[in-house]
């Protein structure tokens, strides 16, 4: 009795509604708490068999016999009843995938490290263009992205020409005057008019790289009595420096014969408003540019044609594209050791999808010198077709690459009284 109870204070005797369930083996210790049933007369009685304790220095120690009760079948209690709770999922292992997957999915993320390093590019990432200065100057930024540039990482002068056009088509079309037609108003698309470019002058001062971001202004005045102007600035966003200025002259052609056409009264009213009084932001180079041939020329490329992708809306070839076919005569030595600082260009004749077009290139007093060890070169163009008729009329000056050439740094003019 001593030693039950002894035992007992080490090891608790269980609660009277667990059941004991008999094991397989009969040796050793684990027969502890055996049960032997036996039904008579509706009772049940268990029998306990326990191994018999150790003594000690004379003292019994060892495991006591522990008391055992069996409920009868009837006396368990019945199981819950089958709700809708019960039948529920497990929804906490269905959350901990998710978590998980979340978790799987924010590391991948992190890592992928999108971020911009520089501020400069979070500048108007869309490159979404508006209208400032009482309306009369619109402002588009362009990030220079990796097909816009050549083998110098710096972007191309085709680049800064469709730039200029794209935001020139832009402003127009900010400005609710652009109808069916590439760049036409209204009244102009009534009269089967469109714009066409007779001269174009731009200065760089330097080229931007890849990953830049640039912000063109652009602005339109009157010039005489039936052409426009349209001026460009280029400046970069970063550090505000002027990359590019540009001038430009329009004036009007009929679609359908392709001869040019004075400006109706009509269409003077719908764009006088617009116009910017300022003076041009590139000082006219008023030097006859010279008509070049087989024997005045020194680098000749013929066989040049234009593909589908060169002809914008109007059917005929796009203007950005002239420059292109002509630095095709340009020298290498001059491409690979110079870049552009200076270009002004002609346009006689619109060029067609059929057109079979020369390229020459005339370099003045440079013949027998090396070109690439040369400074400042000049270089004089000429497109034609091959039946001699003139298309464009050029001039190009070229610096060393990579040189500390800054020009004069422009504003974005006040409308002056």
């Amino acid at each position: 009795m001593v030693a039950t109870t002894a035992a007992s204070a080490f090891f608790p005797v269980p609660s009277p509604d667990s059941v004991a369930k008999p094991t397989k083996s009969g040796n050793g210790p684990t027969n502890l708490g055996m049960l032997k049933s036996k039904s008579s007369s509706g009772a049940l009685q268990g029998k306990a068999n326990a191994q018999a304790p150790r003594k000690i220095n004379g003292t019994s120690v060892g495991l006591a016999t522990l008391p055992v009760v069996v409920k009868d079948e009837g006396s368990r209690p019945s199981t819950a009843p089958r709700t809708f709770i019960n039948t529920l999922p497990d929804w906490s292992m269905l959350l901990a995938a998710i978590t998980t997957v979340f978790l799987a999915a924010e590391k991948q993320w992190m890592m992928l490290d999108w971020k911009p390093k520089r501020p400069d590019v979070l500048v108007d990432p869309f490159g979404l263009g508006r209208i400032v200065q009482d309306g009369l100057v619109y402002t588009q930024n362009f990030s220079i992205r990796s097909y816009e540039i050549g083998a110098d990482r710096t972007a191309s002068i085709d680049t800064l020409m469709n730039h200029l056009q794209e935001t020139a088509l832009n402003h127009v079309k900010s400005a609710g005057l652009l109808d069916d037609g590439f760049g036409s108003t209204p009244e102009m698309y009534k009269k089967n008019l469109i714009w066409v470019v007779t001269k174009m002058e731009v200065l760089v001062n330097r080229y931007p790289a890849w990953g830049d971001v640039v912000q063109v202004d652009t602005w339109v005045c009157g010039s005489g009595k039936n052409g426009m102007r349209r001026d460009w600035l280029v400046r970069d966003c970063k550090t505000g420096e002027t990359l590019t200025r540009a001038s430009s002259m329009w004036v009007m052609m009929n679609k359908n014969t392709r001869k040019l056409s004075k400006m109706p009264e009509e269409v003077r009213e719908e764009i006088e408003p617009y116009f910017l009084n300022s003076a041009p932001v590139v000082e006219e180079d008023n030097r006859r540019l010279p008509k070049l041939n087989d024997d005045t020329a020194d680098f000749i490329r013929s066989g040049l044609t234009p593909r589908w992708s060169d002809l914008d809306v109007n059917q005929h070839v796009n203007n950005v594209k002239y420059i292109g076919w002509i630095l095709e005569s340009a020298p290498p030595e001059i491409l690979e050791s110079h870049e552009i600082s200076a270009l002004t260009l002609e346009y006689r004749r619109e060029c067609s999808k059929d057109s079979v077009l020369q390229s020459l290139t005339a370099i003045p007093g440079n013949q027998d010198s090396d070109l690439k060890s040369c400074g400042e070169v000049e270089c004089q163009h000429l497109l034609r077709l091959e039946n001699g008729a003139e298309i464009v009329r050029g001039r190009t000056e070229w610096r060393p690459k990579y040189s500390s050439n800054c020009g004069v740094a422009g504003e974005v003019p006040a409308e002056s009284a």
